[in-house]
């Protein structure tokens, strides 16, 4: 497994995405949430457009290393990534993780998208809404707390144009974001159907690693420290010429 802590960041020094919201004032932080996921789960932040193209682009370059003879399939490789993780944006997406994890040699094809829902939590509510389609109940994880879990079966539109006989089987967790009226959504979805039950499994275990940590947002006196820091590293003198 693979920790992806609170505190986790890109070789830019940034998060990926993983908050909650907006800081509420200078000595307030922020709630960001952590998991540990399998160490094949490859993590693709969603916001902003170019570095979501860029963990795309690092994705492809990994599956497709030392293939140079492949254009075509590394084109359409990275065209169905981009897809992917643009419908994620579009259902309030911030982190989407894909499975490349094999058995036996058998791909065990997954994908968590981690979305935000910007209302207010209801654990009652959000249960007697979720049971008109698949298993709806409340739950309790270990560190982050209440929550409403469903699993149902669907037939997407892309295993319909694929051609498959099985239906998507998918995990929805709905957590609520301490002191915010925000709720983070969890969706788990495997097409091994014939092996649902063993994935769920899975699912549920990521699921019980979430937690919050709460972010502290920097002083006056810390922001005027860096900013003078970052000025003398650009103004170092440079060699003299020969």
């Amino acid at each position: 497994m693979r920790q992806t802590a609170p505190a986790d960041r890109t070789a830019d020094g940034r998060t990926d995405g993983e908050t909650s919201g907006e800081t509420s004032g200078e000595n307030d932080g922020e709630n960001v949430f952590g998991l540990i996921t399998p160490e094949d789960w490859f993590r693709i932040p969603l916001l902003p457009e170019e570095r979501r193209a860029a963990s795309v682009s690092a994705l492809v370059k990994r599956q497709f290393a030392g293939v140079d003879d492949q254009p075509v399939l590394r084109r359409q490789a990275e065209e169905q990534l981009l897809g992917a993780a643009e419908a994620g944006v579009e259902q309030g997406g911030v982190v989407l993780y894909l499975s490349f994890l094999e058995a036996a040699g058998i791909p065990l094809s997954a994908s968590l998208l981690i979305s935000r829902i910007h209302q207010r939590f209801d654990s009652l509510d959000a249960v007697s809404a979720l049971r008109d389609k698949g298993e709806a109940a409340l739950v309790r994880l270990p560190a982050a707390g209440r929550a409403a879990r469903r699993r149902r079966s669907e037939r997407t539109r892309e295993s319909r144009r694929l051609g498959t006989e099985f239906a998507d089987t998918i995990v929805e967790y709905f957590v609520p974001v301490p002191d915010r009226d925000e709720v983070l959504m969890l969706t788990f979805s495997t097409p091994l159907e014939p092996i649902a039950d063993s994935m769920v499994e899975l699912f549920d275990a990521v699921a019980a690693t979430l937690r919050w940590q709460k972010t502290t947002q920097p002083t006056q006196a810390t922001r005027t420290t860096q900013a003078t820091q970052a000025t003398q590293a650009t103004q170092e003198p440079r060699g003299q010429q020969g």
